[in-house]
């Protein structure tokens, strides 16, 4: 028998004890710009070189931000289990805390696309973080952040909702729950397959009740209990 399922959904609560700041605790702004300006479809019409200095400054603060032990713990539990990761977050702390399985529902900030061929992505390196209206790919094409702007669909949306659709355990770890889509993978839980929902404010999920395990902590304190959780259940079931 194989290892169970676990499937996080995580969002800005988890990287913002990095020290990863977001829209929300800045107000909704960015030196002094709206967001729709910077982090919209018609704001990288209207003004691509303004987004791409937006996410160049973005790249140079992520640079100096370390995963923190929520992140470490979910890449331990891949010892117990297979371990599915569904974030929000643009950041790569998932990744370099060593967790295997990492879909990216908004985008990654270390990568680049192509305008023209959205399927062609490119990795950026710590000596070429900034980019320009004027950045090629190596295939000659004119590239962008790779980004979900608002005004755009997520393409990994199908396929999250495959991975929380098989979960025998679903996590949910650093989100308010307002964000659509990403909120609703909730909804494609089964019926009877724990919930575990971690976030210092919770959002009002009684109606999912008593599927849902609402864990009242930030994301480091609240991986901390859920280990303990998950441990103490193996030991439940090996005796």
């Amino acid at each position: 028998m194989g290892k169970p399922k676990l499937v996080i959904s995580s969002g800005a609560g988890i990287s913002a004890e990095s020290g990863i700041s977001t829209f929300r605790d800045a107000g909704g702004l960015w030196e002094n710009y709206p967001v729709m300006e910077v982090c919209s479809a018609d704001g990288f019409r209207k003004n691509p070189r303004l987004v791409h200095d937006f996410y160049n400054a973005r790249r140079k603060d992520l640079i100096t931000k370390f995963p923190n032990d929520a992140h470490k713990i979910l890449a331990e539990l891949e010892k117990d289990y297979d371990v599915y990761v569904i974030t929000q977050n643009v950041d790569d702390l998932h990744e370099r805390a060593g967790s295997s399985k990492i879909l990216h529902l908004h985008g990654e900030l270390m990568k680049i696309r192509s305008v023209s061929h959205p399927e062609y992505v490119e990795k950026l390196d710590l000596e070429h973080l900034e980019t320009s209206p004027e950045t090629k790919g190596e295939n000659g094409d004119t590239m962008r952040p790779h980004i979900v702007f608002f005004q755009e669909a997520v393409p990994n949306m199908e396929t999250a909702v495959e991975w929380v659709h098989e979960a025998d355990i679903f996590v949910v770890i650093g989100t308010s729950l307002n964000v659509y889509p990403a909120a609703g993978l909730l909804h494609y839980v089964r019926p009877g397959i724990p919930i575990y929902y971690i976030d210092p404010n919770p959002a009002d999920i009684t109606i999912m009740e008593p599927q849902v395990h609402i864990i009242k902590a930030k994301a480091t304190e609240g991986m901390k209990i859920l280990k303990d959780i998950l441990e103490n259940k193996n030991k439940e079931t090996d005796s």
